[in-house]
């Protein structure tokens, strides 16, 4: 007798057009509204990855002020950076290229 008590309650409650229009409402508001609760997460993860671009570029820039400084620094610097990256050498010098091994 109570199991058949406890599935009329159940039937009731969900019957109840208060239940219906609160379920259809947290449906609505979790996937479906502009400000979701998936389109929250997707964006608070596009943030973090921003972040860190953003990290990235504001130290890459600092290397690249870096490197601009130096080569500004004089024709001394300025050979030494072409030696160094493009491997180029006066005409009568030998250029080695050592690979250190792991």
């Amino acid at each position: 007798m109570e199991k058949k008590g406890l599935k009329y309650r159940v039937l009731k409650i969900i019957s109840n057009k208060y239940f219906i229009a609160s379920v259809i409402f947290l449906i609505w508001i979790v996937f479906f509204d502009e400000n979701s609760i998936v389109s929250h997460q997707k964006n608070k993860r596009r943030l973090n990855e921003l972040t860190e671009q953003k990290e990235y570029y504001i130290e890459r820039i600092a290397s690249d002020k870096q490197k601009l400084e130096d080569l500004n620094a004089g024709k001394e610097e300025l050979e030494k950076f072409a030696r160094e990256q493009y491997l180029m050498s006066k005409p009568d010098e030998d250029v080695f290229i050592v690979i250190p091994e792991d």
